[in-house]
């Protein structure tokens, strides 16, 4: 059986809030972290690590890192926290979004459904801070900052594949903006 074509990857890879509770086998989970280690970064600096969480009560907490939005951690078998050293890149942000996608990527060519989780930039309902909130409750220490928690596991839903007729060409512009 051949592999479908990155463009219908990126296609039919949608945001999916709602797992079954089949745990993510471990080559699989292996295969989504490798792609994150793999992921480019400015001047090979390697600025992202990365924490899988997979106990339940862990995954309770973590859901509580924002009120709006995280629920989905809580209902995940894998969740995956990438954080990011600012101390070897200026542009962590950047380096730990690559990790991020090509995790989801790796995830969605294995037929497995995931969500990223915005933390960086978010409260908790008790407005501290989301990233110092994670940082606390997984031991992240101080020099690395919380991008976002990515949810992985068996889709317990079904979304439409994206309508490439609908992409917004208008905002492509090519030589210039006019």
């Amino acid at each position: 059986m051949s592999s479908p074509s990155f463009h219908d990857l990126i296609i039919n890879r949608r945001s999916i809030r709602r797992y079954t509770d089949e745990p993510v086998a471990a080559d699989d989970v292996r295969l989504i972290l490798e792609a994150g280690l793999m992921s480019p970064t400015s001047k090979s600096s390697r600025s992202w690590q990365f924490i899988a969480v997979d106990d339940k009560d862990m995954l309770q907490r973590l859901a509580q890192c924002k009120p709006l939005g995280a629920a989905p951690i809580g209902a995940c078998p894998l969740a995956i926290v990438v954080v990011g050293d600012s101390t070897k890149s200026d542009p962590w942000i950047e380096d730990a979004s690559v990790a991020a996608i090509m995790m989801q990527l790796q995830a969605a060519d294995l037929g497995l459904g995931s969500c990223w989780i915005q933390v960086r930039g978010r409260m908790t309902a008790d407005q501290t801070l989301s990233e110092e909130y994670v940082a606390e409750l997984l031991g992240i220490p101080e020099q690395l900052n919380t991008l976002c928690i990515i949810t992985i596991g068996h889709k317990d839903e079904q979304r439409k594949p994206i309508d490439p007729s609908r992409l917004e060409w208008e905002k492509v512009h090519i030589g210039s903006w006019l």
